[in-house]
């Protein structure tokens, strides 16, 4: 069966604040088959990349870098909100569409050399990601390439991955 995601994405107006178009992937997480041909889509996209571990930032990069490293046969590393993991870590602080944050890496969850896809459910600013890339790099890590279920055009976030191969199965 061939999937158009986006009619499996629900878009919340107003959320979390005034003029921001929310797109909500829980409606397309509970529908198993969906689900699946989504992660299965991913993982047909990035095939030709030789990857060794898929990272995804905290917590929506979770549920969709966590099962594409499973179909892809590799191991998966959670890049956490600072203060959420228990062992040595990195930090680097990034602007969000609509606030800051910081995310932490553990030391000794990728290897120098490692060939390392970033996955995530959307790509907006880029911000996100381009703090993800800086912690694997850290590290020693080799970015490959970015997977997302969503792109944002409208909010450049290519620009600021310049040089990223990047996949994403719906763009808005």
């Amino acid at each position: 069966m061939s999937y158009n995601f986006k009619d499996y994405i629900r878009v919340i107006p107003d959320f979390p604040q005034p003029g921001i178009r929310f797109k909500d992937i829980t409606t397309l997480l509970k529908d198993g088959p969906a689900y699946k041909a989504a992660i299965e889509a991913l993982k047909e996209s990035v095939a030709d990349l030789k990857i060794d571990v898929v990272a995804g930032p905290e917590a929506r990069g979770f549920v969709i870098g966590a099962p594409l490293a499973l179909a892809l046969g590799v191991g998966f590393v959670p890049i956490r909100k600072s203060g959420k993991l228990p062992g040595e870590t990195i930090e680097a602080s990034y602007d969000l569409e609509y606030g800051k944050d910081k995310l932490a890496l553990h030391k000794d969850s990728i290897q120098p050399g490692q060939r390392v896809l970033i996955a995530d459910d959307l790509l907006a600013t880029g911000g996100t990601i381009a703090t993800t890339t800086q912690l694997i790099r850290q590290l020693g890590g080799e970015i490959v390439g970015a997977a997302f279920l969503i792109e944002l055009g409208y909010l450049d976030g290519r620009q600021k991955l310049q040089g990223m191969n990047i996949r994403s199965l719906v763009t808005y």
